[in-house]
């Protein structure tokens, strides 16, 4: 399983990523050891994520999400949260 997830930076930026261990990855974030992103926008919490079947797929979606605009991630979140 790959995770696609969302991360929000302490300046309500986000941060998006995709990886095969989520808790792992979002402790590295936490820690300043994830990526250069998360070292300068530090990171409050994780706001979404999304489980695939496949690296490939996993990488896809992350690109799909990155090219919305902070407006639609938002509501990307809010629509993931109110099910």
């Amino acid at each position: 399983m790959f995770y696609v997830y969302m991360l929000l930076c302490n300046d309500t930026s986000f941060y998006t990523g995709y990886t095969k261990d989520l808790d792992n990855r979002v402790q590295l974030h936490q820690t300043g050891k994830g990526a250069r992103y998360t070292k300068i926008h530090k990171p409050q919490k994780l706001v979404y994520f999304e489980e695939h079947t496949s690296r490939s797929l996993a990488m896809k979606r992350e690109r799909e999400i990155k090219k919305l605009s902070h407006q639609q991630k938002q509501a990307l979140i809010d629509s993931k949260t109110k099910k």
